[in-house]
Parts: structure tokens; C-alpha cells; sequence
């Protein structure tokens, strides 16, 4: 019996040298996952971080193209304008190029009736220059 007990008080030593050294085991590897739950948790907030900038910098960039597309937009109907108002003053151009050809026309008409004119008068005074000489000459002779 004594035999026994020293055997059975051997048995319960080992149990609780083994639950000792199960309860270290836990204990470190709670401890563990606790390091690794606090590891992930500092990650996972590091990408929530990260989430969410790159969502602000989305938006931000969302704003930015919606920005410039509306002056893309105000540009092109500017240019649009523009080009209806130069349309519009080419078409006044070729109007007045037609009407300074058409007075440079009525111009050289004009001139060439004057020479025409001048060259009739300056004949005519030529023969009335002689006439005037002929009478001269015969009024002096007279």
C-alpha cells in the first residue's frame, strides 16, 4: 500500500509537473497570439489607413476630372463661339474685298474716261492754240 501511495503521489507530481508545464505552454502561447492579434490589428489599420486615403484621393481626383471637363467643355463652346464669329468675319471680309474690287473697277473706269477727256481737251486746246496763233499772225499782218 505504502508502494503504492509513493507511486500514486509519483503519478500525481508527474500530472502536475505536466499540467505545469501545459499551463507555461498556454501562457506562452496566449501570449503569442496576443503579440500576433495586436500585429494584425496595427496592419489592418495601417491598410484601413491606407484605404482611405487612396478613397480621398479618388474623390479628390473625381472632383479634379469633373473640374476639367466642365472647362473642357466651357472651351470647346468658346471655340465653337469663335469660330461662328470668325466664319462670321470672313464672310464680312470677302463682302469688302468684293466691294473694294468693285470701286478699284469703277476707279480705273473713271480714270481711264478722264485721260480720255484730258486727251480730248488738250486736242482741243491745241487746235484752238494754232486757230488762236493763225489769227494772231493775221491781225498782225494786218
Amino acid at each position: 500500500v505504502a508502494m503504492e501511495t509513493v507511486s500514486l503521489e509519483h503519478q500525481i507530481q508527474s500530472v502536475q509537473r505536466h499540467i505545469a508545464f501545459l499551463k507555461k505552454e498556454q501562457m506562452e502561447l496566449l501570449h503569442d497570439l496576443h503579440l500576433e492579434i495586436l500585429r494584425l490589428q496595427k496592419h489592418c489599420s495601417e491598410l484601413t489607413h491606407d484605404l482611405e486615403m487612396k478613397e480621398l484621393e479618388a474623390r479628390q481626383q473625381d472632383v479634379l476630372d469633373r473640374e476639367l471637363e466642365e472647362k473642357c467643355r466651357a472651351m470647346e463652346a468658346q471655340l465653337q463661339e469663335k469660330e461662328k464669329d470668325n466664319l462670321e468675319l470672313r464672310k464680312e471680309l470677302q463682302h469688302k474685298e468684293t466691294l473694294v474690287a468693285a470701286l478699284r473697277s469703277s476707279l480705273r473706269s473713271k480714270e481711264r474716261r478722264f485721260l480720255e477727256e484730258l486727251k480730248r481737251r488738250s486736242h482741243r486746246v491745241t487746235i484752238l492754240d494754232t486757230e488762236l496763233q493763225k489769227q494772231t499772225e493775221a491781225a498782225a499782218y494786218l
